[in-house]
């Protein structure tokens, strides 16, 4: 069953997701040669409690870490670590929180160092191709509009897209009705209407789109160790359009004051 949030409850959602935003646009700065994936995820729950938020990832179905750090070949679920980044890998940042009852969810793909002119198309395809799946979040579309837009995105640039994983419905619970493939025909699905909740999330492959999952199990990684990047943003159909909820404009780089609930607000 979807459940389709009030205005009330979208702005409450707002909150959750400004906090993720927050976290993850101070985690980007961080992420350089040297620095541990552990270090990483140790600021995002340091963060996250400032706040007033709690880990949404950590002890999740028994997922150990605050944050998911997935490096190079490894799609989602990237468990943190004492590994260390090395110039020319790009990692995904995913990072989801609960506060005042509600979850934000939200990921980046980013560089460490200098990468490859075809790492940094592959990081650029995965955002772009969630431009163009919001671009179809609109009432009377379908939800498989959207993953047809991202598909489409995708292949044209000559990248796969993982089908093992899916965007969802994101509320009171962390994962709602419906799935958001990233890949299908269009016209399908239920239909887009006003309330809807949405974490979109791409995630891409630089070679073939099937996948393997590591003897921790957890970590996605792609079969043939092909550069892998994810993003998304959690999305609301409203009365004026799409709102990206998560989206990290005006926040800086989070580096400074704890956020307060005005600033939530704001």
């Amino acid at each position: 069953m979807i459940i389709y949030k009030t205005d009330d409850e979208i702005r409450a959602m707002k909150r959750s997701n400004r906090i993720v935003a927050r976290v993850l646009a101070g985690l980007v700065p961080l992420v350089k040669p040297g620095v541990t994936t552990k270090d990483l995820d140790e600021y995002a729950e340091k963060r996250t409690r400032e706040m007033g938020a709690a880990p949404a990832f950590k002890g999740y179905r028994g997922f150990p870490a605050s944050l998911c750090a997935s490096v190079n070949e490894e799609i989602v679920h990237g468990i943190p670590s004492s590994r260390k980044l090395k110039d020319g890998d790009i990692l995904s940042l995913d990072c989801g929180v609960i506060f005042e009852g509600y979850f934000g969810d939200s990921s980046v793909t980013v560089p460490v160092g200098e990468i490859s002119p075809e790492a940094a198309r592959l990081i650029a395809a995965a955002r772009e191709s969630f431009d163009a799946g919001i671009s179809r979040m609109k009432e009377g579309n379908r939800v498989s509009d959207i993953s047809a837009a991202i598909q489409e995105r995708v292949e044209a640039d000559g990248f796969s897209v993982i089908r093992a994983f899916v965007g969802h419905g994101i509320g009171r619970s962390l994962h709602e009705e419906p799935q958001v493939p990233n890949f299908g025909l269009p016209g399908h699905g239920p239909k887009i209407r006003r309330g809807l909740v949405l974490a979109i999330e791409p995630m891409i492959a630089m070679g073939d789109w099937e996948i393997e999952i590591l003897a921790n199990g957890w970590t996605a990684v792609t079969k043939d160790r092909s550069l892998a990047a994810h993003y998304e943003h959690t999305v609301a159909c409203t009365g004026n359009g799409v709102e990206i909820l998560s989206a990290w404009e005006g926040l800086g780089d989070s580096t400074g004051n704890v956020m307060d609930k005005e600033s939530l607000n704001a």
